[in-house]
């Protein structure tokens, strides 16, 4: 595995720009990325298809899969003081929006810098002061000072996607990752790389890829490329939140520099449990470092395409990241190292008996 290849490939699908419904940007890096790896595609819904450079047919289908849109905003309305009013994609917290820099992309297709403000707290009455945090209070400043200016300048229009303004950065000592959309460029990342282990390789099994669009917004890209691909198994990426650093040791199942996470169970599937077997045993027996947990919430793509077809067995690979939806974070360069291997050997080890016995 080339580390420093990876390692710009997660610099550069990190750093792209990819708002729910607008991840063209990202789709442009995996393609560049992926170059070689196998035939590419695409839907009307800019959902992203990569057929593995070997597939021949008559075989089952493995479907692997990771979504391209993160968390962000969209511009609602520009006021008179020039000021954006925005709305939430994905499930954000409040309180982890304000004080944060933003990119908002403008009418000529060119981002450019905003800060997320809210009322100083100097002109805050007490009861302003002890409110939660509501989005209906806070606005993008781009710098404009009339709705003229930011129309007719800055070329600023509603329905306009708005992302983090984070660029990501590698600590080598610790091996630490830092930026943003780690939920879920990090499983893009590990689509690539898990087919770039398989070239040349045997295979008893097909190999489809599929980077679905608008999970953040209720899984929906994932609907269509399931019913595309027509998968007869399934591995899902994803950047999945850490629990490491508020859990009791007892409760922690998802520690960043332990391995990828393999949940039993989440709010929208109960996870093929011999299929979810197999591949935690696969993985001890390899000696390689993997998690398992039994979530109370959350959900991922896994929900449509286990649900899809006949039923598909499905796992979700789960790679931590601490502070997943909010602008920045950490995960672990070896956590996504051990998620590709493990994903390696799963599919190097399936045929279609063992298929069948799930």
């Amino acid at each position: 595995m080339n580390e420093e290849r990876l390692l710009q490939l997660i610099r550069e699908v990190s750093n792209a720009n990819g708002a729910s419904g607008f991840e063209d940007d990202v789709l442009k890096v995996l393609r560049k990325q992926g170059e070689g790896l196998g035939d590419f595609s695409e839907d009307s819904l800019r959902n992203l298809y990569l057929k593995r450079a070997g597939n021949r047919g008559g075989r089952p289908v493995v479907q692997l899969d990771a979504h391209t849109d993160e968390v962000s905003f969209m511009v609602q309305a520009v006021k008179p003081n020039g000021t954006l009013v925005f709305i939430t994609l994905g499930g954000w917290v409040a309180n982890n929006i304000p004080a944060h820099k933003v990119r908002v992309r403008n009418a000529e297709g060119n981002y450019i810098p905003g800060i997320i403000a809210s009322k100083p707290p100097h002109f805050m009455s007490e009861a302003e002061r002890n409110a939660p945090a509501n989005v209906s209070n806070m606005v993008i400043d781009i710098g404009a000072t009339s709705r003229e200016e930011a129309v007719n300048d800055f070329k600023i229009r509603i329905g306009e996607p708005v992302v983090p303004d984070v660029d990501f950065e590698y600590r080598k000592q610790k091996d630490l990752l830092i930026g943003k959309a780690f939920d879920c460029r990090l499983g893009c990342a590990a689509i690539l790389e898990t087919m770039r282990t398989l070239q040349g390789k045997n295979l008893n099994v097909d190999v489809t890829a599929g980077f679905a669009v608008q999970e953040e917004v209720g899984t929906r890209g994932a609907y269509v490329t399931s019913n595309t691909i027509h998968p007869d198994i399934a591995i899902v990426f994803e950047g999945c939140p850490a629990d490491d650093t508020f859990t009791e040791e007892y409760m922690t199942q998802t520690a960043i520099k332990k391995g990828p996470m393999l949940r039993h169970i989440d709010a929208r599937m109960i996870t093929n449990p011999r299929y979810q077997r197999y591949v935690l045993d696969l993985g001890r027996k390899l000696g390689i470092p993997v998690q398992e947990s039994v979530r109370t919430g959350g959900s991922t793509n896994g929900a449509p395409i286990h649900l899809s077809n006949a039923g598909v067995p499905v796992i979700v690979m789960g790679i931590p990241v601490r502070y997943i939806h909010t602008h920045y974070g950490i995960a672990a360069l070896s956590d996504l190292q051990n998620a590709v291997k493990l994903a390696s050997a799963v599919i190097e080890s399936l045929e279609e008996n063992i298929i069948k016995s799930f």
